[in-house]
C-alpha cells in the first residue's frame, strides 16, 4: 500500500491518495482544493482513482470536490448524513463497519460523530485509519461547530472506537502530520485526562460571555491552543479553539 497526503497551506487540511500498487487502483480521501500533487501522481505511474471517500463535510475537506469527481469519473462515497448536508451528490452512502473496495485496497468505515454528525474515519487495509477532524496528533476535534454533535459523542468516538485499534496503527489525521493510536493513548492530553491518568483542571475562564470551568488547556494542530471547557450555567462540556476562552 502507499499513502501520499498534500495540506492545504491556509487551512492545513489533508487530502490523501492511498494506492494498492503503483499503476493499479487508488482512493481520495477528502478533498482540500490542493489535490494536485495527487493526482498528478496517479496520472503519472498510471493509477486508477476509483473512490472519493468523504470523512465529513466541513468546506477545507471537501474543496472543488465536484471539480475532481467529473475529471477522475470517481464515485463519491460519505456517511448519510454527510450526503444530506452537501450541495454535491453522494453516489454511494457507506455506514458503520461498511466497507469500500479497490482493487486491492479495503477500506473499512468507523462512524465518529462528534465534530461532526456523519463523520466518518476510514480503516485502510487494517493498518493505517484516516481519522478526519475527531482525533489528531496530541490534540482533539471540537464540538461547538455547525453540525456538530457535542462532546460526549466525540469522546466515545476517540475512546471507544478510534483507541481501541490496535496500538501500532497509524493514524492520519484531517490536519497535520501522523501519529499513531499507541502514541494518542499515551502522549494526547485530552485522552489522559479521559483515561485517569491525568486529573482535571479548575481554573476559571469565559467563552462567549458563558462562565466556565476550564478543565483544559492544550496544544492545538495549528500552533495555537484547544481548550475542554465545562459551562456553568448547564453544565454541559465542549472542546473550544483556545481564541475563544477568556482567562
Amino acid at each position: 500500500m502507499i499513502l501520499q497526503r498534500v495540506e492545504q497551506a491556509d487551512w492545513l487540511s489533508n487530502a490523501y491518495l492511498v494506492v494498492d500498487e503503483p499503476g493499479g487502483t487508488g482512493m481520495l480521501i477528502d478533498c482540500n482544493g490542493v489535490v494536485e500533487p495527487l493526482l498528478e501522481r496517479a496520472e503519472r505511474e498510471g493509477t486508477r482513482i476509483s473512490h472519493i471517500l468523504l470523512t465529513h463535510d466541513h468546506g477545507d475537506h471537501v474543496a472543488g470536490l465536484d471539480e475532481v469527481r467529473k475529471d477522475l469519473g470517481a464515485k463519491v462515497v460519505a456517511h448519510e448524513k454527510t450526503a444530506a448536508a452537501l450541495e454535491s451528490d453522494v453516489d454511494e452512502i457507506v455506514a458503520d463497519g461498511e466497507t469500500v473496495t479497490a482493487g486491492g485496497l479495503t477500506a473499512e468505515a468507523i462512524f465518529t460523530p462528534g465534530h461532526a454528525a456523519g463523520h466518518i474515519a476510514f480503516l485502510i487495509d487494517g493498518s493505517d485509519c484516516i481519522t478526519g477532524d475527531v482525533l489528531f496528533r496530541g490534540t482533539v476535534g471540537g464540538t461547538m461547530a455547525p453540525g456538530a454533535t457535542g462532546f460526549e459523542d466525540l469522546r466515545s468516538s476517540i475512546m471507544d472506537r478510534l483507541l481501541k485499534l490496535p496500538g501500532k496503527t497509524r493514524i492520519h489525521p484531517g490536519h497535520r502530520g501522523p501519529s499513531t493510536v499507541g502514541d494518542e493513548a499515551e502522549t494526547n492530553p485530552f485522552v489522559r485526562i479521559w483515561s485517569g491518568a491525568e486529573p482535571e483542571g479548575s481554573d476559571e475562564c469565559t467563552v462567549w460571555g458563558r462562565d466556565a470551568t476550564l478543565v483544559l488547556w492544550a496544544p492545538d494542530y495549528d500552533g495555537g491552543n484547544k481548550a475542554w471547557v465545562r459551562f456553568a450555567d448547564s453544565g454541559e462540556d465542549a472542546i473550544v479553539g483556545g481564541s475563544q476562552v477568556e482567562r
